[in-house]
């Protein structure tokens, strides 16, 4: 098995970069699965290729040529270089110490040919290359499941509020992962403007970590995630959606520009040879079709890892098949312009407002409030409103810009009530929210434990000082944006409806149920 050099990589990738801005190349692709047969092969498809497998760069003597067509060895790339650049191109490569050796010619013959010591080893057309074998064809199906809001929302009502914000906090999804996160040196170069743990105590949750790759230039890189399987039990579709509309929003939280975010894949699915698993599968892919388009967000890479399935005999003899829930992980790399007006999501100053930017609705499906309940997938999942959204976060990012926000922090797992309670623990200090005062996307008034466990998405939770808020309302449309509270000297979390009082407990305690998971009960 290959094993990959870091190092090694790193020099190859600033050799593609400059060789990328000199114009020495005119197309590129990596070694990845199939070795040079899958890179040349697919390079060549509308010209051909001639290769010649004795001139490539071994790291030990004794391949056959078979053996070098097809192996995997990382860090390599296939370029096709114009004759007239090869010197500069060469030239540059020995600059950076990369070996850079010819090893073929791109050719209108319209065949791939292999050569092994003037000898033809292989040769194909690539007509029968790319389309000779009939294609794969599976059925896929999709069911939606049946849902029943009133159920949901009759399940959340039933639960004490306090203990169900200590039980989602404490779950192994939302809980504190300091004990990997502290694992792995993030601190190279001192390149860090936001690191994953922030705060007073620097323990609280980053919603993006922000690194400075050019400690001489002002613009840094966020890196941020999004992932909620409990959705795709429901409706895949809104899955892929939310995990994306979380992986921009987190990146905006910090300062990234909305415009200037890449995203990519991670599908982490079950044996797909079954109709209805495909179907989830084909499902959550057009959501990303459609949602990155509507944002303006490309994919940039991605991958999947697909079967995930185990069997086993029980005891009494009968197989059993253990599959992984259908999930897709969602990664954006979002532009930070100005590191130094980077903003984290800890609170900062007792009597600064508290100002909620997006819309809440009853969405109940999937939500971490309901874990543990058959209810959790009578709800409807959050479903993104991808204008409302792309509008909501450039107007965000230019209050950032601006420096009228003093902390952000983006609404998701466990909704309202547990990004209060983040960004009170994680900056020491009180917090006083209505949710009566949150802007409702439905007709009808719901019950103050919807609105504070609600999961739905493209909000966020801004922090603003008293000479700021006006301008700062004024700069979103009606009805999007609005003051929800303050935040406190005391040591309390207090989260009210109106005059009524909903949950009022210290951060401390709350934070104790976030940093210990395994003591829930």
């Amino acid at each position: 098995m290959q094993i990959g050099n870091a190092i090694t990589e790193k020099m190859l990738a600033d050799v593609l970069l400059q060789a990328r801005d000199l114009g020495l190349y005119n197309a590129v692709t990596d070694c990845g699965a199939g070795g040079f047969s899958s890179a040349v092969g697919e390079m060549g498809e509308g010209i051909g290729a001639e290769v010649w497998l004795d001139r490539v760069p071994l790291k030990y003597a004794g391949l056959s040529y078979t053996e070098i067509w097809i192996s995997e060895a990382q860090e390599r790339m296939v370029l096709a270089v114009p004759p007239n650049h090869w010197d500069a191109f060469q030239k540059l490569c020995q600059s950076e110490s990369v070996e850079a050796t010819i090893i073929g010619v791109f050719a209108a013959t319209g065949e791939l040919t292999l050569k092994y010591q003037e000898q033809i080893t292989g040769q194909l057309s690539m007509e029968f290359l790319h389309g000779g074998r009939p294609p794969v064809v599976r059925r896929a199906t999709f069911t939606p499941r049946p849902i029943d809001p009133q159920m949901a929302r009759a399940a959340l009502e039933q639960q004490a509020p306090e203990p169900t914000l200590k039980k989602v906090l404490s779950s192994l999804n939302v809980a504190s992962k300091h004990w990997i996160i502290r694992q792995y040196d993030h601190e190279v170069q001192a390149n860090s403007v936001i690191k994953p743990l922030v705060g007073v105590l620097n323990d609280g949750p980053s919603d993006a970590a922000v690194v400075r790759p050019r400690l001489e230039s002002e613009r840094a890189i966020a890196v941020a995630c999004g992932m909620n399987p409990w959705y795709g039990d429901i409706d895949p579709y809104q899955m892929a959606a939310a995990s994306i509309d979380e992986a921009i929003r987190n990146c905006v939280a910090v300062g990234a520009d909305p415009d200037q975010i890449g995203i990519l894949d991670n599908f982490c699915w079950g044996y797909t040879d079954r109709p209805e698993t495909l179907g989830t599968l084909v499902r959550a892919a057009l959501a990303c079709r459609d949602v990155s388009i509507a944002f303006g967000t490309p994919f940039i890479s991605g991958k999947d890892s697909l079967n995930n399935e185990f069997s086993y005999v029980d005891s009494s003899k009968t197989r059993q098949t253990i599959s992984i829930p259908s999930t897709l992980l969602i990664s954006a790399l979002g532009m930070v312009h100005q590191a130094e007006k980077c903003v984290t999501m800890d609170l900062k100053q007792a009597g600064n407002a508290i100002v909620i930017v997006g819309v809440t609705g009853e969405h109940l499906g999937g939500c971490h409030a309901l874990l543990g309940s058959t209810a959790v997938r009578l709800g409807k999942p959050p479903q993104v409103n991808v204008s409302r959204a792309r509008q909501l976060y450039r107007l965000l990012h230019q209050a950032i810009g601006n420096g009228w926000v003093r902390s952000a922090h983006d609404l998701s797992e466990g909704g309202l009530a547990v990004a209060a309670a983040e960004m009170s623990f994680a900056g020491g200090l009180g917090i006083d929210l209505d949710v009566a005062r949150l802007p409702w996307e439905d007709a009808a008034p719901s019950s103050a434990a919807v609105k504070l466990f609600s999961e739905s998405s493209s909000r966020i939770l801004c922090e603003v000082a008293p000479a700021h808020l006006d301008e700062f309302l004024q700069l979103f449309p009606s009805g999007t944006a609005a003051a929800c509270g303050q935040v406190t000297q005391g040591p309390d979390v207090v989260l009210r409806d109106s005059d009524q009082v909903v949950i009022r407990c210290s951060w401390e305690s709350l934070k104790q149920a976030w940093q210990s998971p395994l003591d829930w009960k």
